[in-house]
């Protein structure tokens, strides 16, 4: 789909499995559009695991006549798997150990080097900043004040929780420690493996808490419950309903509490449906939540920078991405 009948020349585009609920077209298009790249053209495939090797391939091929391939947008389940099957990785997503971008570095049209890049620990880091509250000013706190890094002063040291330990956890670490969170828990039911958030915390010089999680057991659910009604900052990594056991439990472990803690935000990547019970439950209690759309939108930003050489402006890409969602 192009913004107007001038030729297509070059063409990026999303791959997953399954990929057909996928905002990226929507939100690369928008900024397609508002940058003025009539010539450029996204598109989505479901991509099965087995098909990976071959879709990299035609990415690195010659272009031929065809439109010039740029780049892939990448989800679930290939971030970490592509990494081996790739010419040169970025030291960020290297270090993560997942990639949810790909881009064709060529000389005019012919083979390309593929370099995978990561986005999501950006779009992580700013929709929580974003969704942040800022905390009442308190005399001689610092409160209130940004450093450099756009970390309000006194949020250093934040206690935080990450529910899930795949690729999307792994991202969530690196961009937890950037908002000033040294006291970091994953819950999940599994910790050991490659693609764990444990493993990756180890490449990042990171000490993590655990707590193996066994959704519906009632006991369980309330271990996690207390560590995320703790918490200053959660990120939900889980696909839609994975986490609803966890809603009841959140809401009563907040009233225990009295509430949130001062300033605490949460990150709930599920999009659709929304709210979910787990973001209900944080909302209810007071915390502020930031729906997965807009870790997207954020994510999405220097990726077609990245794809284009061309930096676009959130204005757009947001109305097109609210506008998408109210249609569902």
């Amino acid at each position: 789909m192009t913004s107007s009948d001038a030729p297509v020349r070059f063409r990026a585009g999303v791959i997953g499995h399954p990929a057909a609920h996928s905002l990226s077209p929507v939100l690369h298009r928008a900024a397609y559009v508002s940058l003025g790249l009539t010539d450029w053209e996204y598109d989505l495939r479901d991509v099965e695991p087995a098909g990976l090797s071959e879709v990299l391939a035609e990415l690195a091929a010659p272009a031929g006549d065809g439109p010039v391939r740029t780049g892939l947008s990448v989800t679930m389940p290939h971030k970490q798997a592509m990494l081996p099957r790739l010419d040169a990785v970025d030291p960020l997503a290297s270090m993560v150990g997942a990639a949810n971008t790909v881009v064709a570095q060529r000389s005019g049209r012919g083979p390309a080097l593929l370099t995978g890049f990561n986005t999501d620990v950006a779009g992580i880091v700013e929709s929580l900043r974003e969704t942040m509250p800022e905390p009442p000013a308190v005399a001689g706190t610092g409160f209130g004040h940004a450093d450099e890094q756009g970390v309000p002063a006194g949020r250093t040291g934040r206690r935080a929780v990450v529910i899930g330990s795949g690729a999307t956890a792994c991202s969530a670490l690196a961009a937890l420690t950037e908002l000033g969170a040294t006291d970091v828990t994953v819950a999940a039911r599994r910790h050991a493996g490659p693609g764990r958030a444990m493993t990756a915390a180890h490449r990042m010089g990171l000490e993590i808490a655990t707590i193996t999680w066994r959704p519906g057991e009632a006991v369980s659910d309330e271990e996690v419950a207390e560590a995320v009604a703790d918490a200053d900052l959660v990120v939900s990594t889980l696909p839609s309903h994975a986490a609803d056991t966890l809603g009841a439990p959140v809401s009563r472990a907040l009233e225990r509490n009295g509430g949130a803690r001062p300033g605490a935000a949460a990150l709930d990547v599920v999009y659709a449906p929304w709210p979910t019970r787990l973001g209900a439950a944080l909302t209810g209690g007071g915390v502020a939540v930031a729906p997965g759309w807009l870790m997207l939108l954020h994510q999405a930003v220097p990726q077609v920078a990245l794809m284009t050489g061309h930096r676009p402006e959130t204005g757009p890409m947001r109305e097109a991405v609210l506008a998408a969602l109210a249609e569902r």
